[in-house]
């Protein structure tokens, strides 16, 4: 049996280090779950980040349970930054509460900048996860190549002016990747998508959508 929430949907999800803050949203009937993660924590980057909370907002909208977290270090969660790769085990405690949550629905993994990184890197390999929602890709810090060899459906939305990998690279990149997958550009925006908030929610739902109707 679920464990109930409280009104406000924060909880804290257990990990080695000790514990993560944590919100969970719930639709009355979901159909999929889906862990999102937040941008760089040493950028200031939190669960409560615009992109992230219109993300999840489109997520749990479309049907998706959907629980957003602090990376460890950030906020109430314990522990230190680990250099993205403590944030990857972070990432898999996340999809573990989800799971235990909903044991019957796909999982889902979604991220902002380097959340996107951090989430596509873990979906990619988990076996659980069944797709990928990547905002903000940010082409001169990251490598993407391993996408190109995961046939998980991909959906990614990125402004058309982000100064971390603007139209021309992304769409390089997203052709690299091996299908099934979708790009979304959200026209004048830049990596933060500041002033076009309400543009980039409108393409997570879309992006939400396709996930939807996409066979893994």
């Amino acid at each position: 049996m679920q464990e109930p929430l409280s009104p406000s949907g924060r909880t804290v999800i257990s990990v080695a280090h000790g514990e993560l803050e944590a919100i969970v949203r719930e639709p009355a009937a979901p159909t999929a779950a889906a862990v999102v993660c937040h941008p760089h924590p040493l950028a200031g980057g939190t669960l409560n980040n615009n992109v992230v909370y219109r993300l999840a907002k489109a997520l749990v909208d479309g049907g998706a349970a959907t629980v957003r977290f602090n990376f460890r270090g950030v906020g109430a969660s314990t522990g230190a930054y680990g250099d993205g790769i403590g944030e990857e085990d972070d990432a898999r405690a996340a999809l573990d509460f989800l799971q235990a949550r909903h044991p019957t629905l796909p999982l889902w993994i979604a991220g902002f900048s380097f959340g996107a990184r951090v989430g596509l890197s873990v979906g990619a390999r988990d076996p659980r996860v069944e797709k990928l929602l990547g905002v903000g890709l940010a082409l001169k810090m990251f490598d993407y190549s391993f996408l190109s060899a995961c046939t998980k459906p991909k959906a990614i939305i990125q402004a058309s002016h982000d100064e971390y990998g603007a139209r021309e690279a992304i769409e390089a990149a997203v052709h690299g990747m091996a299908e099934p997958k979708r790009l979304w550009i959200v026209d004048g925006a830049t990596h933060l998508f500041p002033g076009q908030l309400d543009p980039f929610e409108a393409a997570a739902r879309e992006a939400v959508g396709y996930l939807a109707a996409t066979s893994p």
